[in-house]
């Protein structure tokens, strides 16, 4: 749902970053503070969010969702903070899809704003590098898409205290995916193709491999802004595959789709929620955006059956003129979920808020129930969408 977005949801961070990421938790571990406290008729929630850079499609999305939240519970009065209905006040800054600047903008909302909480950043790399920040102040951050599997958790394996998520991870995307290609599609061939630039792609290629019964042919990588794909795709359609597993993004997933079937490779192409973008048939081209596949923690035809992902759908077009995207429905939860925290404990304290948090069971949500387990996780469902000449077509779930 999902680095990439540089990558998605989960990267690889220099020796040197990753150096002081660690020590940032380890003056984290023995501050003594007491978190961050509201003024008397507001809570403020900060953004720290990807609006540019590689990963803007997915963050101004995600801004989209966040917006449309805030002003819903304004409009109803605000969040009941114990009694007393406080208006929110969100603070948005860009991360501009970059470590250090995201690890700067948590600072600023922090220890300058002195904000409640955070929604955001949507990708793992960006999210990674606020958590020294926030774990030294005591404030906790939701991200809508921070999919790696290590993203919640300490080096030694705990739980971050103050990292909480609003979507799955890779390893039950690619797992879901992989049964998805052998059940549904009854592919016993599969050349994999995946995004080597972080640990979204490798990561969901590694779970789909562990997971998938037939046989897989090849496997192959590329990188981000790679935009020939020929050769390996000319390799694939040698091997007669019955379907090509391709976990990226839309940008360089759209070109290997055109490229695909522009050399007549006309298999099932199964992506991740990195696919969950319009922009993805735009760079395919609609009538290639045939017969793919991609993972999503939002479906808008398994959400039509769901009351709470209705009044959203309706409420994202009325305000927005286009249908409501993946990572909109994803950053509209995370708002909603820090308004049960602080609901839940009668508190905005930043450190009650990410009690409460913690706290969360069967939390009523665009994109469906979701319960926060001891990892900071949700537990929430999967499905997978079937695109035909560029539009979602059929969706389905996967158990």
């Amino acid at each position: 749902m999902m680095n990439k977005f540089t990558k998605k949801m989960m990267g690889i961070l220099t020796v040197g970053t990753a150096a002081f990421m660690m020590a940032g938790c380890s003056v984290a571990k023995n501050s003594n503070s007491s978190g961050t406290h509201q003024d008397k008729d507001t809570v403020k929630i900060g953004v720290n969010m990807e609006l540019s850079g590689t990963a803007a499609g997915y963050g101004n999305a995600q801004k989209q969702g966040i917006q449309l939240a805030a002003a819903e519970i304004n409009k109803a009065g605000g969040i009941d903070v114990n009694g007393h209905k406080k208006k929110i006040k969100l603070i948005i800054r860009d991360n501009k899809t970059a470590i250090a600047t995201s690890a700067s903008v948590a600072a600023q909302l922090v220890n300058k704003d002195k904000v409640a909480a955070i929604v955001g950043p949507a990708t793992t790399n960006a999210g990674t590098a606020e958590i020294p920040n926030i774990t030294k102040a005591a404030v906790p951050s939701v991200s809508p898409s921070a999919t790696d599997p290590d993203y919640t958790k300490q080096k030694n394996g705990k739980v971050q205290p103050y990292v909480f998520r609003a979507c799955f991870q890779n390893n039950f995307q690619g797992e879901s995916a992989a049964k998805f290609v052998t059940k549904k599609l009854k592919a016993k061939r599969v050349a994999v193709y995946a995004d080597n630039s972080s640990d979204y792609g490798t990561g969901l290629a590694k779970a789909f491999k562990n997971t998938y019964k037939g046989k897989v042919v090849d496997s192959q990588t590329y990188s981000e802004g790679d935009k020939d794909f020929n050769a390996v795709l000319t390799s694939f359609k040698a091997k007669k595959i019955d379907a090509i597993y391709v976990p990226g993004y839309y940008t360089e997933v759209g070109l290997i789709v055109k490229q695909a079937r522009q050399m007549g490779i006309k298999v099932p192409i199964v992506g991740s929620d990195g696919m969950a973008d319009p922009k993805l048939a735009q760079i395919a081209g609609a009538k290639n955006a045939t017969k793919v596949y991609y993972t999503t923690p939002f479906s808008t035809r398994v959400a039509a059956k769901n009351p709470t992902a209705v009044k959203f759908m309706n409420a994202f077009k009325a305000r927005y003129h286009a249908p409501a995207p993946t990572f909109s429905a994803l950053a509209y939860d995370a708002v909603y979920m820090v308004k049960t925290a602080i609901e839940q404990q009668k508190s905005d304290d930043s450190t009650k808020v990410a009690a409460g948090l913690a706290k969360i069971k069967d939390f009523d949500g665009v994109t469906g129930k979701i319960t926060v387990n001891k990892t900071h996780d949700p537990e929430m469902p999967i499905a997978i969408e079937e695109m035909t000449n560029g539009k979602v077509s059929n969706s389905f779930s996967v158990e």
